[in-house]
């Protein structure tokens, strides 16, 4: 089923890696962004009044920075506005220095029954370095608020002088502190953000050491007994997170939100990036998408494969087939010929094998044409 995803910008301090749309100095606006959130809710839940939604996802920025109260009503909305399932998977992403028990209480009473939480690293200096506004004893704080409940915590790999030790210490915050989730991600210093001069300096790991870190940090999650479901998610049985398994099996979602994506009906759209533009369209009547396209066979079909390979689910020759009339290995004959030999095949599914999962971007690159 589909999912919505919401996107809330602020955030008390941008790190030094972060490209996503995020405001820290513009909290003050929030109860007005929040109003035009729900605004755009009502429109949007409209013309999707005959669909059922099993997720929502609410991202950042740090949601948990606003007054909780705008996420209450803006779930309220959300529950009043859309057909969810009857057991929806709803999770918010939270800063660990920026939680107390009264803000899990209300999510919990707003329905919020998965978080998000961003460590990042065990280690203080290099949270510090990052331009992180936690620790690692706020981690511990924000995990005993969570205590029972279904949280995953993010692990990044590539920050500056990271060793095994690191991560090892990272992983074992998480499990001892009951994450049922981990999401571990490698750092991408992109142009224009502070980090990006360290990357330039040559002051961040290599791309092999980043792998080796990955390799051990997976071997480590696996002895801890989460399973790797998708290349940077891993979690303890019966806690995979359905959102991000509807992104991997190309499901539809609503995105709501300045710089929120969507796709629907064939369509994929993003709405402006612009704060001020976000809200002046939403005052007005208007849907804020700056950007709309269809998407074409050929991009469907590169895109059922490019993320059933993402996953250990692999890919079903047979749903392929049922989607596209076609069969995958035709369609992609000179690339599958290329890579097979990093793939396996278990009757009906091809997924690549265990150990180059991690390197699928160099695999998959031979799949686009």
């Amino acid at each position: 089923m589909p999912g919505i995803y919401v996107h809330i910008p602020f955030c008390k301090h941008k790190c030094t890696y972060c490209d996503f749309t995020s405001f820290p100095n513009r909290l003050n606006f929030a109860e007005a962004y929040m109003a035009c959130l729900m605004k755009e809710a009502e429109m949007r839940a409209k013309e999707l009044e005959k669909i059922t939604f099993d997720t929502v996802y609410i991202g950042g920025g740090t949601p948990s920075v606003v007054d909780p109260k705008y996420i209450y009503a803006l779930m309220a909305k959300i529950v009043k506005s859309f057909h969810l399932s009857k057991d929806p998977e709803v999770t918010i992403e939270m800063n660990p220095g920026t939680v107390d028990a009264e803000k899990i209480q209300i999510y919990k009473r707003a329905g919020i029954n998965r978080f998000s939480v961003g460590l990042q690293t065990a280690n203080d200096r290099q949270l510090e370095e990052i331009g992180r506004i936690h620790n690692s004893k706020d981690f511990v704080a924000c995990a005993e608020l969570l205590r029972g409940e279904n949280f995953s915590a993010d692990i990044m790999l590539g920050l500056k002088g990271q060793t095994k030790e690191d991560v090892a210490a990272t992983i074992a915050l998480a499990d001892e502190n009951g994450a049922t989730h981990v999401s571990m991600y490698a750092l991408t210093p992109e142009d224009g953000t502070p980090i990006y001069t360290d990357y330039l300096n040559g002051e961040l790991p290599d791309g092999d050491e980043v792998a080796a870190l990955y390799d051990y940090g997976y071997e480590l999650l696996k002895k801890r007994g989460y399973m790797r479901y998708e290349v940077s998610n891993f979690c303890k049985p019966g806690f995979g997170s359905r959102h991000n398994l509807n992104y991997w099996k190309r499901g539809e979602y609503i995105g709501l939100g300045v710089s929120a994506s969507s796709f629907f009906f064939g369509k994929r759209f993003t709405n402006t990036f612009d704060l001020d533009e976000y809200m002046k369209c939403i005052l007005s009547g208007h849907y804020p998408v700056i950007e709309s396209e269809e998407v074409s066979e050929k991009d469907a079909k590169f895109e059922f494969v490019m993320l059933g390979l993402r996953t250990v689910f692999g890919i079903s020759a047979a749903a392929y087939k049922k989607q596209f009339k076609s069969d995958w290995k035709e369609d992609f004959k000179g690339a599958y010929e290329k890579t097979k030999t990093y793939l396996e095949e278990a009757g009906d599914i091809t997924k690549i094998k265990d150990e180059y999962l991690y390197v699928q971007n160099q695999i998959l690159t031979e799949y686009m044409e």
